[in-house]
């Protein structure tokens, strides 16, 4: 530590804030034994991990500034609050359960619940028909083993969703950001960056929603809380806007470059064009790019969901999902609905405003928070 720094009052960042160098120094991050966090060895290995919380032995945070927070401490924080965040949904299937009588009554208030959650009546029966099968091969006799054996039918249908987003294949990575106004994709892109930078990823981003008002505006002040650069035009053609983020990133040689884009509605089959069109555009300033085409999706719409999910794919062949504001839903089977019908991988799942309430989206997590 510099001795200018050890003179003048210690400020201990927030969880969510970019440490400074020396805040580092006055206490160390430890990466975990499989990651590689200086620049280079991003820049060298092909695949990094998942954008989870930073794998480390302490954190300072804002709230309890005298003491570390452990990984198990942080882990059992994001639970409670995803638990919380998926109570609206998780009530109407767990509480089937209490007491209950293995009998047809019980496997029709289930499928009632499930199709209540949005689940979709594909996905319904295929866990309904697993869940029968189960019963009567492992000849289970009580409530409480029936609700695990429809958690382990339900984590396996989920577990193709569950893929982590790879950093360090490309520099840039160009990602493009879809999705309908609403949805919460310019919140999600501030909060995106914010995850990278957690692992030493230099970010450019692009705010190509020309349409809504004040979106340039709010895109930039993400940028300046992460101190991330922003290419931004006053009023013009977003693809132009894309194009001139994709050349800036190469040239400054940046890790990632995301590039918003305006809401619109699938049905919308002109500014469907235009996304194709950027899409297109992207690809001529660098060869491969876009990399990542993700969709943000609003938990709360259910079924709609679905039809925004199978609209944008056949448009730009998504490769990944965003499904933000699930806390309050009692649509939280949308994602049963999406695994069975257009299983696109789902990145990260949202349960609130903070930074730290977007998380990679684990199957086994989801569904304990959703059957307890």
């Amino acid at each position: 530590m510099g001795s200018g720094a050890q003179r003048q009052t210690p400020v201990l960042p927030a969880a969510d804030e970019k440490m400074g160098s020396g805040v580092q120094r006055q206490t160390p991050v430890l990466p975990a034994a499989d990651e590689k966090t200086g620049s280079g060895a991003q820049r060298q290995t092909a695949v990094l991990p998942t954008l989870a919380a930073p794998a480390v032995a302490t954190e300072w945070i804002s709230e309890t500034a005298e003491r570390p927070v452990l990984e198990a401490e942080r882990k059992s924080s994001w639970m409670a609050r995803l638990k919380a965040g998926l109570s609206k949904t998780s009530s109407n299937l767990s509480l089937l359960f209490i007491g209950a009588k293995i009998d047809e009554d019980l496997y029709e208030e289930l499928e009632a619940a499930l199709l209540m959650s949005d689940a979709g009546m594909d996905a319904t029966q295929f866990l309904l028909d697993g869940l029968r099968r189960k019963v009567k091969d492992e000849r289970l006799l009580d409530a409480a083993a029936v609700k695990g054996a429809l958690k382990v039918l339900m984590t396996d249908m989920l577990r193709p969703l569950e893929k982590p987003l790879e950093l360090g294949r490309h520099e840039p990575l160009v990602m493009m950001i879809a999705g309908v106004n609403g949805a919460g994709k310019t919140t999600t892109i501030g909060k995106l960056a914010k995850h990278m930078q957690k692992y030493q990823q230099s970010v450019l981003l692009a705010a190509g929603d020309t349409f809504r008002a004040a979106a340039r505006e709010q895109l930039m002040v993400w940028g300046q809380r992460n101190n991330v650069t922003v290419i931004a035009q006053e009023s013009g053609d977003p693809a132009a806007v894309a194009f001139d983020a994709v050349q800036s990133g190469k040239a400054k040689k940046m890790d990632v470059v995301m590039v918003d884009t305006a809401g619109r509605l699938p049905t919308q089959l002109h500014l469907m064009e235009e996304l194709k069109k950027i899409k297109r555009v992207i690809g001529m300033g660098m060869d491969g790019a876009p990399h990542e085409l993700v969709l943000v999706i609003d938990g709360n719409t259910g079924q709609n969901a679905l039809a925004q999910v199978k609209a944008f794919d056949d448009a730009l062949q998504l490769t990944g999902l965003v499904i933000t504001k699930l806390d309050g839903t009692a649509k939280g089977g949308v994602l049963a609905a999406i695994a069975r019908t257009r299983p696109v991988p789902v990145y990260f799942i949202g349960i609130g405003e903070k930074i730290e309430d977007l998380q990679p989206f684990k199957a086994d997590e989801f569904v304990e928070a959703l059957l307890g």
